[in-house]
């Protein structure tokens, strides 16, 4: 009989979302409520011909895309089919058997596979009232700590810690300790936090010590996630050995002609985080009004807590019926959860009728 080495033979497989039957609205994904920037898709369309050809490895004009928009070096930026390649990457090359990755209580759930796929430990520090504590994570620090992985903001979530904690947590942090900071929703607390304080995007200059990565996506506020873009700040050190291990085609001709048009336009990517918030922010209000919990987000989702997990089993059970789906959360330690991507308005409508009948 042919066996998988024994690390892998023990792994559980990566939960992937329940995607429901045909007809099913998915809420579980959050992927973006509208569509990429018109831009992107002419953009994608225009390179078709280019089928038969290997995508360019270095992905020359989306760096250049990424750099323009956020005043970076692009030799320093390095892309990935989604962030989750550069993840996964980034703890092959930095971790190993005995080594410890370390995560928070709710912190994105791939980080604890990639790291079992090379026998490192995956450690989660506190969190307080489901949000990030700096205090918690620098107290889990161990000499066996290789990586800490913050998610910020959060997910499953939605909240925020502002960039002085992320400041604060750095210098907390031994030298030899590699800091990624996974924004994968940072456009969304853009729209809410315009002070420099709370910018997401200053967690760049961090990079300029050697001792961090700043992780991004355009599947969600920029509606890509079929195409598999993501795209990370790397300091040259670290870059050049993450880069041994990426997939040297990993982008294809059309996704990466569809991600630099969708960074350059802003003004799309604006417009839909702004909608997207709208939606969010109304939804999260009547979830509340009917007496259960939801975290302020910063993100295009809403985490609900309802009263017991029996409750939020009910709400799944109503939902499905009605050809929607929510996200359980039972994986994460929060069986008494649903996570909620933000749809169309007359989805989240949907939604919440159904919910009505279930906590009425």
């Amino acid at each position: 009989m042919i066996r998988a080495v024994p690390h892998v033979a023990a792994m559980a497989p990566y939960a992937l979302a329940d995607l429901g039957g045909e007809g099913t609205v998915s809420l579980a994904q959050n992927e973006s409520a509208f569509p990429a920037s018109p831009a992107a898709l002419v953009a994608g369309r225009a390179v078709l011909d280019q089928m038969p050809l290997y995508p360019d490895p270095e992905w020359p004009d989306l760096r250049a895309a990424v750099a323009e928009v956020h005043g970076l070096d692009p030799d320093r930026v390095l892309c990935g089919a989604g962030s989750m390649e550069l993840i996964g990457c980034l703890i092959r090359a930095f971790a190993g058997p005995g080594d410890q990755v370390l995560g928070t209580e709710f912190g994105y759930a791939f980080v604890a596979s990639a790291a079992a796929q090379v026998q490192a430990r995956y450690v989660k520090a506190r969190e307080r009232e489901l949000t990030v504590s700096v205090d918690d994570i620098l107290a889990a620090v161990t000499p066996e700590s290789r990586i800490v992985f913050v998610c910020n903001p959060g997910n499953p979530t939605g909240t925020l810690i502002p960039n002085s904690e992320i400041l604060r947590l750095r210098a907390g942090l031994p030298a030899d300790v590699l800091l990624a900071v996974d924004q994968a929703y940072a456009e969304f607390a853009y729209a809410e936090f315009a002070d420099a304080g709370n910018d997401p995007g200053d967690t760049f200059a961090l990079v300029e010590r050697g001792d961090t990565v700043v992780l991004r996506t355009l599947s969600k506020a920029y509606g890509l996630a079929g195409a598999r873009a993501g795209w990370g700040y790397f300091p040259p050190g670290i870059a050049g050995e993450v880069r041994k291990l990426l997939n040297p085609n990993n982008i294809s001709i059309p996704s990466q002609a569809m991600a630099a048009a969708a960074m350059r336009d802003q003004a799309h990517m604006r417009d839909v985080v702004a909608k997207t918030a709208v939606i969010r922010d109304r939804f999260a209000a009547d979830c509340r009004a009917l007496g259960v919990e939801v975290p302020q987000s910063h993100t295009n989702f809403v985490l609900i807590r309802f009263a017991s997990a029996q409750q939020a089993v009910a709400a799944d059970v109503a939902l499905r019926a009605e050809k929607l789906l929510m996200r359980g959360m039972g994986g994460y330690g929060l069986g008494d959860c649903l996570r909620a991507t933000i749809c169309s308005q007359a989805v989240m409508d949907r939604a919440m009728d159904v919910l009505k009948g279930v906590l009425a």
